[in-house]
């Protein structure tokens, strides 16, 4: 069985990214899968029509690759999301290559809670940053 980073083992600072090249077949499955069929996302000819000129990959699709680090890398299996602030800061399109950092702020050793910066970058550039707390499992007595 997987394991985590428990909390004891965890600091202000740490940090843990990925990064995802969005493909075609990345934004039809997340519409899929989701429900959410807006066109902006998946019609190039209604997308060229908005302010954005082309499609674009839905937001939560970039949030999906923060909850990625968070459940695999820092804290990692055994962390239960508690919440997640997001602010959408530019779009993303298909082909761009989107890295997802996570940074511990704040332990909250009474709770067993984790406060992290959460950022996705595409180019360097903020793409989604927000805030998110997680539960995180003691070491054993």
């Amino acid at each position: 069985m997987m394991q985590g980073k428990f909390l004891e083992e965890l600091s202000v600072g740490q940090s843990a990214s990925l990064t995802r090249a969005v493909a075609e077949a990345d934004i039809v499955a997340f519409a899929q899968v989701t429900g959410d069929t807006n066109p902006v996302h998946l019609d190039a000819a209604y997308a060229a029509t908005t302010s954005f000129g082309q499609r674009i990959a839905h937001g939560m699709l970039s949030a999906g690759y923060i909850s990625a680090v968070l459940g695999t890398t820092l804290p990692g299996p055994g962390a239960i999301y508690l919440s997640q602030a997001l602010k959408f800061k530019r779009p993303v399109k298909i082909g761009d290559e989107v890295t997802a950092q996570v940074t511990i702020t704040e332990i909250n050793e009474t709770k067993a809670q984790v406060t992290l910066s959460t950022v996705c970058t595409v180019n360097g550039k903020a793409v989604v940053d927000g805030e998110a707390v997680v539960m995180v499992p003691r070491k054993a007595a």
